[in-house]
């Protein structure tokens, strides 16, 4: 049992992650959040705090004989990492071992894609305060969490997770259609399953030995053109590849007019289309550039941990009557 605190648990992975976490039963566990928590129900085992992450002696206090803190902040909430810095200090004083800062998503090529990604920048930063603080000696063990794409999202419009709500990406199972670049069919993609990154989270929190800096969670690596092969097979029936020219897509020109409509309460509606279109440049550009391709170290350190294959997750989608 460890005592546990995450900042950013009110929806999304942070509280898939929550739950897998209350379900083992074994910990306590601090949820920090800006906004009021009371109508959030109530988790055996969990205490809601209300912060605005701005206060280093409040902050302190809060993490007082806390042993892990896991984060979940948007990047694009939190410019520069600035918040997140605030809050990995306030936990260094609080005497917190080991921290996971809001990575949970692209590998270790995002450098190279924040033309497409610029509010990802803010992840960056953080491995880099990281990596400064820990120089000359090691003030607080941390792993960056990452994870490829959501598994997930394969199934979009469908909803297999119960906080996480799938967005259209450039591998449409339910239209029978793949998106891809000219001549990138056959780069590596990691598909993480959201099960398999909360599984991994609730091991890694008891986990004996010293997180790798960097804590890839690999649950299958494969290319575009080995899923169309699984789809089709599964399906039994041919997909629609569109191919894109790179050098359209890098000046901004996505050929493509029926897109799935990006759904969500932040975009107007006059501009999902546009959106979707921007979505799926930035998907297609640093899937190129390898930014979707994450390392195995949890694997490696984890080796009986048996992932969810894109395979096997397509098998479990797939109704009678999609077939054929």
């Amino acid at each position: 049992m460890v005592k546990i605190a995450i900042a950013g648990a009110s929806s999304g992975l942070g509280r898939e992650v929550l739950d897998t976490l209350v379900g083992t039963g074994k910990h306590e566990i601090l949820v920090l959040g800006r906004g009021d928590s009371s109508n959030s129900g109530v988790l055996p085992g969990v205490i809601r705090i209300q912060t605005a992450f701005d206060n280093h002696t409040e902050l302190v206090t809060l993490l007082d004989d806390v042993h892990t803190l896991l984060c979940f902040w948007s990047p694009a909430k939190d410019p520069g990492a600035e918040a997140q810095k605030r809050l990995v200090n306030a936990a260094i004083d609080a005497g917190v071992r080991r921290f996971a800062p809001s990575s949970w998503s692209t590998g270790s090529k995002l450098e190279e894609c924040l033309d497409v990604y610029p509010f990802y920048a803010s992840k960056l930063a953080m491995l880099d305060y990281l990596q400064e603080i820990n120089k000359d000696k090691k003030v607080i063990e941390y792993t960056s969490f990452e994870v490829g794409m959501f598994m997930e999202f394969l199934a979009y419009p469908q909803q297999t997770t119960k906080h996480i709500s799938p967005i259209p990406g450039i591998v449409l199972l339910n239209d029978k259609r793949i998106i891809a670049l000219e001549g990138h069919l056959d780069d590596a993609l990691t598909f993480t399953s959201v099960e398999d990154i909360a599984g991994v989270v609730a091991v890694a929190v008891e986990y004996q030995g010293e997180w790798p800096a960097v804590g890839g969670i690999n649950g299958d690596r494969l290319s575009l053109r080995s899923i169309q092969r699984i789809a089709e097979k599964l399906y039994g029936t041919p997909f629609r590849v569109d191919i894109l020219q790179q050098s359209d897509v890098e000046a901004g020109v996505v050929k493509l007019d029926d897109l799935p409509a990006i759904e969500h309460a932040a975009i107007p509606k006059e501009k999902r289309a546009q959106f979707a279109k921007l979505a799926t440049r930035g998907l297609l550009l640093s899937a190129a550039r390898g930014a979707w391709t994450v390392t195995d170290d949890w694997n490696k350190l984890l080796s009986n941990y048996k992932f969810t294959s894109v395979e096997d997750f397509v098998a479990r989608l797939i109704k009678p009557a999609d077939a054929n």
